[in-house]
């Protein structure tokens, strides 16, 4: 790069929403409503640190290819902060630093004692071999060690990164320090510290937040359907546990396609079909296939977008169905659709609710790790879904007391939490 070049931050995709404003624009809706004071207000809308790295990998074809990554420090003023890693072609850093955010609006919505972080490398992690990605996270783990900490900085799996990425950020971080560390990062393997019941702790988050709002709306599992948009992690386990509480499912979609089954899809066969087709939905025979962007619309009554953010947008508000949108993923709704839904009195549990069952489990994962401990199943889940149904209630009555929606509301528990915690431990 010649010396007169001036770095410039890649740019969000122009046919979509900036995240980070979305989630600025209800954080300002719930701090006008707490009476948040100017200091506190501005001390929270910012990110505490923005780290940007650049990591040479030696590729398998010798040559060397630079990849940029970041990793995004919102706030700690509850704990260590917690996020997860992404590798996607598509990260820039105001989808991190909006992540981040959200990260801690979401501890703190369940109240768990983190902080709020996001990491992530611009790369197609579907183009690298093993070797590739084993290397760049290694690199990257070494340009952050003086970031992560089992105390400081403790990151998770995301889009594009699992427990093999976790395992290999655990070892250099390990050895860097000199030191077995577990509780450096959650989401590992099994066998190396990860928690019983965290891989489907998010889906079942998910779940549990359904079922709690369906009863708020009178509604019985047994006698609803729903779509599921996003069939990753997050949306297989959320289809296979709404599905065992015997929610019709009729739609499921991934990236490679959409599929309807107005009588029902058979969410085991779509999960044996997927993983026997190298996580792939694509040419599968249960449903019939349908174009991706009806899904959203589908005649259903709950859905879950549970695959990337902004995709129900004022282009596409208006003619959602659904009686109740559960959020899977982080930021599925953009701020520009959220009066159309509230106009149509459609229920939402927001995403720092809905999909905190994640780090509810990757948080007692750190737990066991920094005891030399281990849980059993029943206990992970036990505690998993008390945590998410208190949250809700507490999210519910505040909405309720308030007169504002679900999604106002969580950043409401959050906000207040964050800000009596700061004005308890004496200002800045």
């Amino acid at each position: 790069m010649a010396a007169n070049t001036v770095y410039k931050e890649p740019a969000p995709k122009v046919d979509r929403e900036n995240p980070l404003e979305s989630m600025m624009s209800r954080f300002n809706i719930a701090a006008e409503i707490l009476g948040l004071d100017d200091e506190t207000y501005n001390v929270l809308k910012a990110p505490d640190k923005q780290v940007i790295v650049h990591i040479p990998v030696t590729m398998d074809n010798g040559k060397i290819k630079v990849f940029e990554g970041y990793r995004v420090i919102h706030n700690t003023i509850l704990g260590p902060s917690k996020g997860g890693i992404r590798y996607d072609k598509n990260v820039h850093l105001d989808e991190v630093k909006a992540l981040a955010a959200w990260m801690t609006w979401k501890c703190a919505v369940v109240d768990i004692p983190y902080g709020g972080a996001k990491g992530g490398i611009i790369c197609d992690p579907t183009t690298m071999s093993a070797g590739e990605i084993e290397r760049m996270t290694r690199g990257y783990t070494l340009a952050l060690k003086d970031i992560f900490g089992p105390d400081r900085d403790i990151p998770a799996p995301d889009m594009g990164t699992g427990p093999r990425e976790m395992a290999w950020l655990m070892d250099e971080f390990s050895k860097t320090n000199g030191m077995t560390s577990p509780a450096v990062v959650t989401g590992k393997p099994l066998v190396m510290g990860g928690s019983l019941g965290r891989t489907e702790a998010t889906g079942r988050g998910v779940m549990v937040s359904a079922l709690a709002a369906l009863k708020k709306l009178g509604l019985k599992p047994t006698e609803v359907s729903a779509a599921v948009q996003g069939f990753g992690n997050v949306g297989s386990w959320a289809a296979v546990l709404l599905h065992q509480q015997g929610v019709k499912i009729k739609a499921v979609s991934d990236i490679s396609g959409a599929y309807w089954n107005e009588n029902g899809i058979n969410i085991d066969e779509a999960i044996a079909y997927k993983n026997a087709h190298n996580g792939r939905l694509e040419g599968f025979t249960g449903a019939t296939p349908m174009d991706p962007n009806d899904l959203l619309t589908s005649d259903v009554d709950v859905l879950v977008p549970a695959a990337v953010e902004d995709v129900i947008t004022e282009h596409n508000a208006h003619d959602i169905k659904a009686k109740l949108i559960v959020e899977g993923a982080n930021g599925p709704t953009s701020a520009s659709a959220d009066p159309i839904i509230n106009e149509k009195g459609i229920m939402v549990v927001p995403d720092i609710l809905a999909n905190s069952g994640g780090v509810t489990v990757s948080y007692f994962e750190w737990v066991q790790n920094k005891q030399g401990f281990k849980w059993s199943l029943d206990m992970v889940t036990e505690r998993a879904d008390r945590i998410m149904s208190e949250a809700f209630e507490k999210v519910y009555q505040t909405s309720q007391k308030y007169k504002v929606p679900m999604r106002i509301a969580a950043y409401v528990v959050a906000i207040d939490k964050v800000a009596q915690t700061y004005k308890f431990r004496g200002g800045f």
